[in-house]
């Protein structure tokens, strides 16, 4: 079994949700797709989807609602 990291591919504010209302896009130990929304990634008021690159089982997340990241840095894990 693999673990994959998402990554932020800009720096800005991380959101797990799509609405301050609405449940989180993933929890851990949450089944993902590859391609499916786990998280937003805000700039400036443009927010950008951040989607699982493969399908399988959420491990980690590593960052809070809300939280400011750094591109690159690491959002949450998936274990193929």
């Amino acid at each position: 079994m693999a673990l994959h990291d998402i990554v932020s591919p800009l720096p800005g504010t991380f959101y797990r949700r799509p609405s301050p209302d609405a449940d989180y896009y993933v929890e851990a130990e949450s089944v993902v797709q590859s391609g499916a929304v786990v998280g937003l990634v805000e700039v400036m008021k443009q927010f950008t989807e951040i989607e699982a690159g493969v399908a399988g089982r959420v491990t980690e997340i590593l960052v809070e609602d809300g939280e400011p990241v750094d591109a690159g840095q690491v959002l949450l894990r998936v274990e193929e």
